[in-house]
């Protein structure tokens, strides 16, 4: 089957509504600063980078069929993403995402994807009834997949013909979701983009390097694992290579979204046919640039 797009994005789509201060927080801590509601979601923060790259991205996510989900639809589209295949629900509400960012990172965040999590295989039937593909037929190029889905719909993909023939890039929606990736450990083609606290997570270890956490996830059972550790090296590893680089030091003034932004860059890299090392560090500063808030959302 003749494929409709370059890149599937699957997980959460919603709205991102995150406080920013350039005070110093704590717990209690009430101060002045900048409160933005913008598209979000790790899936929809993928496909908008993977947009700036040149790439046109199709969402397979649950939105509802409401006023904030008609305007999130509506601004996909003005981006340049495909939004005809999303699961549209009259019952469940559009998802939401709230954090709050001071001069000290990330202070805290709430993911509301009951949506998502409830519209469950529903958001993949564009896969299975012709419109992207059939399991006799299946989706033969790039997805990135996150894990904001739940572990038993991760773990339908990992078994599913309709992703036998795809190239898989995974990434956990947060640390405290980290552990669902673990149905998809053993997929002959699944790359996963995970922190270093994400990697301890699924390997039930610490890690005192990303070198040290991808090896570990490869000898585990991953394909091909990349590992991130904030400002330090990052490590891509494989049964047959390891490699690490640093990335660009920079003034961090945002984060919530810088993972998918490397990810992203690293897909579009890759599919541009560039060299492994090339790929890790046009991701790097990629993502440098993103938390430096030199280019826009």
């Amino acid at each position: 089957m003749k494929q409709t797009s370059e890149i599937l994005c699957i997980g959460s789509v919603l709205w991102d509504v995150i406080g920013r201060t350039a005070s110093h927080m704590r717990v209690g801590s009430d101060v002045p600063g900048r409160i933005h509601r913008l598209p979000g979601g790790v899936a929809m923060n993928i496909a908008m980078t993977l947009v700036r790259f040149g790439l046109r991205p199709v969402l397979l996510s649950a939105v509802g069929r409401d006023a904030e989900g008609d305007e999130l639809v509506a601004e996909a589209g003005r981006m340049g993403m495909e939004t005809a295949h999303l699961y549209r629900s009259d019952d469940l509400p559009t998802d939401i995402y709230m954090a709050i960012e001071g001069a000290n990172g990330l202070i805290a965040a709430i993911a509301d994807a009951h949506s998502l999590e409830q519209a469950g295989d529903k958001i993949l039937r564009p896969l299975a009834d012709g419109r992207l593909g059939t399991p006799g037929a299946p989706w033969e190029g790039l997805v990135a997949l996150d894990g904001n889905l739940t572990v038993e719909l991760l773990g339908q993909i990992a078994e599913s013909d309709l992703f036998a023939r795809a190239d898989l890039r995974v990434a956990p929606a947060s640390p405290g979701k980290a552990e669902r990736l673990l149905a998809l450990m053993g997929h002959p083609s699944a790359t996963l983009y995970v922190n270093l606290e994400e990697a301890g997570l699924l390997c039930h270890a610490t890690f005192e390097s990303s070198e040290a956490a991808a090896r570990a996830l490869v000898t585990r059972g991953a394909h091909r694992a990349l590992v991130t550790d904030g400002g330090r090296a990052a490590t891509v590893a494989t049964q047959d290579s390891c490699f690490t680089q640093t990335p660009p030091e920079v003034l961090v003034t945002r984060v919530t979204g810088a993972g998918d932004t490397f990810m992203a860059a690293h897909i579009a890299s890759e599919a541009e046919g560039m060299d492994p090392n090339a790929a890790l560090r046009r991701a790097l500063v990629a993502a440098a640039t993103y938390v430096s808030g030199d280019n826009p959302l």
